[in-house]
């Protein structure tokens, strides 16, 4: 089977066509356009939230894209395509941040999230997303992995390399200190 009927439930707006994996394996220029329409946004997302940097996200969006034909050996053709493309994008945004070894910049976090009316509540939008920065990257993977993207925790810990135990915890520990940090904006 080479082709995938969409929309991915992770990019409700993208229009119900469907996408020649054998052209996107073999490289093929509009056959990637059409994967990155449908995928990105979903993908740059994901990456902004775990980085807390819209460069470093941008950066890790493109790599995906780069490797992709590659990386298409790897998947089984079993499940949603737009899911596999999000675990890529954490694997690949989990090695990105590994080699960079660095602090979490405080400077840039996309604003977006089904949950809050940026327009209306962009104070209290800037509160969750400080207190969100401040998390240290394990706790805050797991936090957007599991509220935002709603992945199951034995996805998480498959794709982070932890138990589910640990995704559980890291979980319980994640929203006691965003509470702690946002103690009183309510």
């Amino acid at each position: 089977m080479n082709a995938l009927p969409l929309p991915s439930p992770l990019s409700s707006s993208a229009p119900d066509t469907t996408i020649d994996l054998a052209a996107v394996r073999a490289g093929n220029p509009e056959a990637l356009a059409t994967v990155y329409r449908q995928h990105a946004a979903a993908m740059l997302t994901l990456a902004s939230r775990m980085t807390a940097s819209r460069a470093d996200a941008e950066d890790i969006v493109h790599d995906v894209f780069v490797a992709l034909p590659e990386s298409l050996a790897h998947y089984e053709e079993r499940g949603q395509f737009g899911a596999w493309l999000i675990r890529l994008t954490t694997r690949v945004t989990l090695m990105h941040e590994r080699r960079a070894s660095r602090l979490v910049s405080n400077d840039s976090l996309v604003l977006t999230t089904p949950d809050v009316d940026a327009e209306r509540d962009v104070l209290v939008a800037d509160h969750v997303y400080g207190a969100l920065r401040k998390l240290q990257p394990a706790l805050r993977h797991v936090f957007v992995l599991r509220v935002l993207h709603e992945l199951p925790h034995a996805e998480i810990a498959r794709v982070l390399g932890i138990s589910v135990n640990a995704s559980e915890v890291r979980l319980h520990r994640s929203v006691q200190q965003l509470r702690q940090l946002l103690r009183g904006l309510a």
